[in-house]
Parts: structure tokens; sequence; C-alpha cells
């Protein structure tokens, strides 16, 4: 094994050397023959780009050579211990992060392609090679090497982010609800980039007539928030389907707050609302969350929050908690439309002034619907809040909307 360093010089452009490729390239060549191998580090110490050059005679000695500092490797096919694609292959397990450029006779020069479609980056024919040729060669496929990581990084990281999307897409509730009288349309946008599902949580289920709405909104919003997010939607359908009664949801979901909160510091806002079977009268409890806005068909106050009565304590803010149920009585047509706080803290302009929840009743009356909602409406409403803002919003927001006509939903 012999080793050769010529002196740093600039690229063949005329430009500095590549500050990623700090110091002389270092190259590796895999050549049993003497001859070929003096031609290679003639070759080399003419050209004007910086290089290592390490001579090894067969593949055992080269693979000893090979660690992660190596950008290149010049390797002969015919070597004493390799034939055939061999030696490629073994140089390409151990050194992924190198370009490999295979020399050949020209009488062989087809092993030359079958290299490249094998993984090589390249292939030179001994004899016809000059020192530019060889440099450059030896640069441009550094350079194709460097980009197909980079492309191979790319689309691993896709792939992750494909199958992220399609997790929390799947963790994402898909109502229970079979009054087709009774309206949902939703809109769901996360705090974090490149994100499907944040802090908040949604659901909507029909049990035994009644229609059961949840939101609710944990503190924060990163991954952390999201899975305990998705952890109280899924408890809490679950206490809808067994039957439990509404009044005893909240304390459940307080104390799975305690014990399966990342923080001591974490905490959640919920607003959980129950429409009777009439359409006509619900019940609503409210844990440190704000109170729905009512949308009816006409009259003065068409669009307006609703008084928020008695309200329990956020879960998982203080030791046993209470959350009385508030009752509702509903006008013949109605949209209830539950939100989370991301919606009201946009900002109006590049002030400091934030919209708010008598800012946002302003905005819904401006853009009030007809009933039933359609389902483009909440999103809709996400578009003018965030013109508002100037931009994509801070925090998560989310919004459910429930809606119905007078003499739709009779009981059944």
């Amino acid at each position: 094994m012999s080793a050769a360093t010529y002196p740093p010089t600039h690229g063949l452009s005329g430009r500095p050397v590549d500050p990623a490729d700090a110091g002389p390239v270092r190259v590796i060549l895999v050549e049993d023959d003497h001859g070929d191998a003096f031609l290679v580090e003639e070759l080399l110490a003419g050209a004007r780009v910086a290089f290592e050059l390490t001579w090894v005679q067969n593949l055992a000695d080269a693979t000893a050579a090979l660690d992660p500092g190596v950008r290149c490797v010049l390797l002969d096919l015919a070597l004493p211990d390799a034939t055939g694609m061999q030696g490629l292959t073994r140089i390409l397990e151990l050194a992924p992060q190198a370009a490999v450029i295979v020399l050949t006779g020209l009488a062989d020069e087809h092993r030359g392609v079958e290299a490249v479609a094998a993984g090589a980056e390249d292939y030179l024919v001994k004899g016809q090679v000059d020192g530019e040729l060889l440099a450059r060669a030896i640069r441009f496929a550094i350079e194709r090497k460097r980009a197909d990581s980079a492309a191979l990084r790319l689309r691993e990281a896709e792939l992750l982010a494909s199958e992220n999307a399609r997790m929390e897409r799947a963790l994402l509730p898909t109502p229970l609800l079979d009054d087709a009288h009774v309206h949902f349309a939703h809109a769901y946008r996360p705090g974090r980039r490149m994100a499907l599902l944040g802090g908040d949580f949604f659901d909507v289920i029909e049990r035994d007539g009644s229609v059961f709405a949840l939101i609710g909104d944990v503190s924060g919003h990163g991954p952390d928030e999201a899975a305990l997010g998705v952890c109280l939607r899924i408890a809490w359908r679950t206490l809808v389907l067994s039957g439990v009664p509404a009044a005893g949801m909240l304390s459940v979901l307080d104390t799975l707050v305690v014990r399966e909160r990342h923080s001591p510091f974490a905490f959640a806002t919920v607003c959980m609302v129950v429409i009777a079977p009439d359409r006509h009268s619900a019940e609503m409890y409210l844990a440190g969350h704000p109170s729905p806005i009512l949308i009816t068909d006409s009259g003065e106050h068409a669009v307006d929050q609703l008084p928020m009565g008695p309200r329990g304590p956020a879960l998982g803010f203080l030791p046993e908690g209470r959350w009385p149920a508030v009752p509702l009585e509903l006008p013949p047509s109605w949209a209830l439309l539950l939100f989370t706080d991301g919606l009201f803290e946009a900002r109006t302009g590049n002030g400091p002034d934030r919209l708010g929840e008598e800012g946002l009743v302003e905005l819904i009356a401006q853009r009030r619907a007809d009933l039933p909602v359609t389902d483009s409406w909440p999103e809709a409403l996400l578009d003018a809040v965030e013109e508002r803002n100037g931009g994509a919003l801070a925090d998560d927001a989310a919004l459910v909307v429930l809606s119905h006509r007078s003499g739709e939903g009779e009981p059944r």
C-alpha cells in the first residue's frame, strides 16, 4: 500500500475547492498492475485539483483502507482476489458514501457499462485518459454521488412524511352520526408545519337519538400534545358508546389527563354539548373552554355566543373538579359552532390586537351561512380568520358546526 498527496490548488473551473471537500480529495486506487498504478499517480500529480491518493493492490487491502473520509474509489475489475463484479459489490457495501469509477481495458469496455448499471458512477478505459479528464471524472463522480445520496435522503424523508401523514389521518375522527337531518361540518388546521394533527381534538357521536359533540384543546401544539388529544378523544368516544352518562364523562377525562400527560403542567380545555333527540334543547359542559356560538335563521342576534353559565376548571388543572351541566334552549332552526382558541387568538393586522371572541362573532355574522351549514363553510371561515391574521395561525385551530333546520329531525 502506498499513498501520495498532491498539493491543494483550485478546482477545474478556477474557483476554490468546495468547503465540503476541505483538504485534498481522498481517493483509493485498487489496481494490481504496477505500470497502470504509476500512470494514474502521474496523471493526478499534474491535475489542477488537490488529491490524496492511496494505492492498494487487492480487495483485501482496499477493505482495510476504506473509511468514511474516502470520496472516490478507482477500481480495476481484474483483481487477484475478486473477479467480475465481486470487487464492485464489496466496495459499494463497504463505502456507500464513496463514488466508484471502474477502470477497464479497451477490450473490456462492455464491463464498464455493466459496472455503471450495477452501481458505479462512471467507467474509464485505461490508456485513453489524460490528467484533466481523470480529475474531471473523479470530481463529477463525487458530485453525482452526492446528488444521488441527497435524492435518496429526500425520498426517504418523503416516504417518512407520507407514513406520518397516513398515521395522523387515521387518527382523525370519523363522526358517528345517523340522523340525516343534523348536518355536520368541520375544519382543522394544526399549528405544526407539515402536520395533519395538533393538540386540538373533536368528535361527534349519536347515541339513542342524542347527539354528543366534543371539542378540546391540549395546552401546546407539538407531537406530545397531539398524542394526548387523540387519547382523550378515543377515551371520550368509548365513554359515549358505552352508555356512560354525560355528567360523569369529564371527570374520567380529567383523570386521564393527569395519568397520560407528558408534563405535570399540561392541561386540556373541553367543550361538550349533548343535543336532545327533539333537537330543541341541549346540555353544555365546559372545562375551561369558551362556549359555542349559536347561529339562527334571523333576528337581531342571529349570531351570538351562548352564555357561559357555570364552568368547571380545565382538565388536569385542579384536583376533584366539577363540571355542571348548562341547559340550552335551541330555536327551530340553528347551527352550533364549537371552536378552539386558535381562532380568536388570531391577530388583526400587524399590531398586537387579537381577533377575540367578540371579533369572531362579528366575523361570523358578516359571513353567516344559510342553514344547514355547508361542508365548505368552516374552511372558508378559517380562511377569513387567517386573512385577518396576515397568514397561517400560530396555534392549532379547530371548529365543528352542527346545524338543523325547522321541520327536520323530528323524533323518530
